[in-house]
């Protein structure tokens, strides 16, 4: 699409120049020098008080949104090693099966698998991203289509990566083994060339298993970056990301009577030979950072990532027990993925008058291509996709191929980007945040499979759908001191009509208008201390124009819109001196709009949103050497999909852990998982694919920094 291409050039340059002169213009007005506040609280898990995805230097407790932060220093020490353990103590997020291959999650009732970002860039392919060589995790609730584009309907979830150092050279190595066998290794070294350049290195190996029969598999990814300080206000930032990935596909248990099937928590439904996953992806980013003068700023980002996966499943669909039969379907599934992307922000923090501005204009481009195929499973025995057999652990599964595809799709989305926003700042107590964000979305699909069936069906299979959309976003904030805000908000977002991931289209699908996601919020933020933050939320989120397949008749779509109304509140941070904490407690009311039943209104509420949700991970330091953690995770009833038809039960985990720092240079930790060995079901990908968690397991960690 050349002429995107060509349009974005001219706006870049277009910005860059005209920065240069706007600065000039407003020297000789009161200034204030640009100040990014990227303080970093020693061992608190308050973190940073500026989140990279916001995109300006602004506090926390100047965003009129709720923002939470993970840092690495909580990563480690509740010895995660997913994006889902992170969202489990993240409040208004709930994590979904995302069928054994992907990153799948729940914000605010909004479910998705193209809601993540790295570095503030688009990062949609589905895939489990590993978190070893992260900074901190931030998840920006409430639409954010001004920041982010496309999407994010519920929020965003935004990665930050390490890079290298000037100030020091470092090597640090940990290794941690858990009950069930699953180990990993991570290195993480950065050697200062000289005061302007450094290089970096993170790696990791993991080798996968957990309670499951048949479960294992391997990962491995390294990323090296590259510093290099140009002058005194320019530096570039270049790295590289390789993940490899393999691993057995574990679609979970199926249902019994509305609730999930119990007694065989290790039974593996599936097939060890036919359930597995490859994923090979490399990501490219090049970040140049300048500092025109004491006012203005600017970034620019090129990303291009190569994506390549497959999987392919059996799972189950129905289990009777009276018969003694499960009842198992299947496909499987390849993608190729290139995403290039360009991103650039202007940022300026200026007085003109008696208000202070912090401005941010930018534009961003990006070209995605993919190509889609899927096949069908086919059963001898049945002459299907579906078959029903005896029952027995492990299962005896009749003999299965793969069909011609199903679908065989080309996809090439474009956009084009365009946003500026200002946060104003009135007085001391009063403060204003607006902006706008002009997207034009493109997507061309080439069908092949409707190509060669011809056009009698009205199909072309040579399918295209342009959408041109303005978001706006708009906040208050009132300080009636320096340590306490509350703010009011407003903001909308879209996401076209093919869906969160782009691969297809249907001449219905393409005619019709985008979702829209509209989300109102008011909220508290509060810092006591530089050390803790007390932050609390209300808020609804209304989608429109939404559909879905019925799931008790896929033949029909009867979604038409939903509602979220919700509470988050969260505090995180130092109590005192010996005691970090990181709680939180959510409550969701989501329902379906527009559904009807017989003439009747017949609304159900919405699938994996549970009503309340309440997490805490403490830590107390006992002297010198010694820490100890205790983290609690209580989640309500939810329903396993639309149909409401089957129930997950709620649930207590307890957590521990204990931290000996045997010296300056070594370290060892014992965390224990799920301490008083409940028996739960977390989450679920439909009605019969529903994941059990894990039972009472340990994890051993040796931390060595030299």
């Amino acid at each position: 699409m050349p002429s995107r291409r060509n349009i974005v050039i001219v706006v870049l340059v277009a910005i860059v120049s005209a920065s240069s002169a706007l600065a000039q213009d407003v020297a000789t007005s009161d200034t204030r020098e640009l100040v990014i506040e990227q303080v970093l609280v020693r061992g608190a898990y308050f973190g940073k008080r500026v989140a990279s995805g916001v995109k300006t230097p602004t506090s926390l407790l100047d965003i009129p949104q709720s923002v939470s932060l993970m840092t690495a220093e909580q990563i480690n020490d509740q010895a995660m090693t997913s994006i889902a353990e992170v969202m489990q103590y993240t409040p208004g997020v709930s994590i979904g099966q995302g069928e054994d291959h992907r990153d799948q999650i729940t914000i605010r009732g909004q479910n998705t698998t193209a809601d993540f970002f790295i570095d503030g860039l688009r990062d949609d392919i589905q895939y489990f991203r590993p978190l070893y060589n992260l900074e901190r995790v931030e998840v920006l609730r409430g639409s954010n289509a001004l920041l982010f584009g496309r999407g994010g309907g519920g929020g965003v979830v935004n990665r930050v990566s390490k890079v290298a150092q000037t100030e020091q050279s470092f090597v640090d190595i940990s290794g941690g083994i858990d009950s069930f066998g699953a180990n990993t290794m991570t290195v993480d070294g950065n050697l200062s060339l000289s005061d302007s350049q450094a290089l970096r290195l993170n790696s990791m190996i993991e080798n996968i298993d957990n309670h499951r029969d048949f479960k294992d598999g391997e990962r491995w990814a390294f990323n090296p970056t590259y510093t290099l300080q140009l002058a005194e206000r320019t530096t570039l930032v270049a790295s590289w990301e390789r993940v490899d990935d393999q691993r057995v596909v574990d679609r979970g248990n199926p249902s019994l009577n509305g609730a999930p099937l119990e007694g065989y928590d290790e039974t593996f439904f599936g097939s060890p030979t036919l359930n597995n996953t490859t994923f090979e992806g490399d990501i490219f980013r090049l970040r140049a950072d300048h500092r025109l003068n004491d006012v203005w700023s600017m970034n620019a980002t090129v990303q291009y990532a190569d994506y390549d996966k497959y999987y392919q499943n059996l799972y189950p669909v129905d289990f009777d027990a009276a018969a003694a039969t499960v009842s198992l379907d299947g496909y499987d599934d390849t993608t190729s993925r290139k995403n290039t992307l360009l991103q650039l922000n202007l940022i300026g923090q200026l007085s003109i008058g008696a208000l202070e501005h912090t401005l941010l204009a930018g534009a961003e481009f990006g070209d995605q291509e993919t190509a889609n195929s899927r096949r069908d499973a086919y059963f001898f025995d049945s002459q299907d996709d579906q078959i029903t057999f005896g029952f027995t652990d492990p299962l005896n599964i009749p003999a299965v191929t793969s069909t011609e595809p199903v679908r065989d799709t080309r996809s090439d989305v474009g956009f084009t980007s365009l946003f500026i926003q200002d946060e104003i700042r009135l007085n001391d107590q009063w403060s204003v945040v607006a902006g706008l964000r002009w997207d034009e979305f493109e997507i061309d699909v080439l069908d092949d499979i409707e190509v060669n069936d011809g056009i009698d069906d009205g199909n072309s299979g040579v399918l295209s759908s342009k959408d041109r959309e303005v978001s706006p976003r708009a906040g208050i904030i009132y300080k009636p001191t320096d340590t306490t805000s509350l703010y009011g908000s407003y903001s909308v977002t879209f996401l076209p009509r093919s869906g969160d991931q782009f691969l297809s289209l249907t001449p219905t699908t393409a005619n019709l208008a985008p979702e829209e996601f509209e989300n109102i919020e008011a909220g508290i933020k509060w810092s006591p201390s530089d050390r803790l933050s007390i932050t609390g939320a209300i808020f609804e989120i209304t989608r429109e124009n939404g559909t879905a397949v019925d799931p008790n008749n896929p033949e029909r779509s009867v979604l038409t819109g939903t509602k979220t109304r919700g509470v988050e509140l969260q505090v995180a941070g130092a109590l005192n001196a010996n005691i970090m904490i990181n709680a939180s407690y959510t409550y969701l009311d989501g329902t379906e709009l527009g559904r009807f039943a017989q003439g009747d209104a017949a609304n159900r509420d919405l699938a994996q949103l549970p009503a309340n949700k309440f997490t805490l991970w403490g830590d107390w330091t006992l002297s010198s050497q010694w820490r100890a953690g205790l983290g609690l995770l209580y989640q309500d009833d939810q329903y396993a999909s639309l149909s409401n038809a089957v129930t997950l039960d709620a649930f207590t985990r307890v957590d521990a852990a204990i931290f000996w720092d045997v010296s300056p240079s070594l370290a060892l930790q014992l965390n224990i998982e799920n301490l008083l060995d409940e028996n739960y079901f977390p989450t679920a990908h439909n009605d019969n694919n529903i994941s059990v968690g894990r039972p009472l397991n340990a994890r051993l960690t040796v931390r060595y920094h030299l």
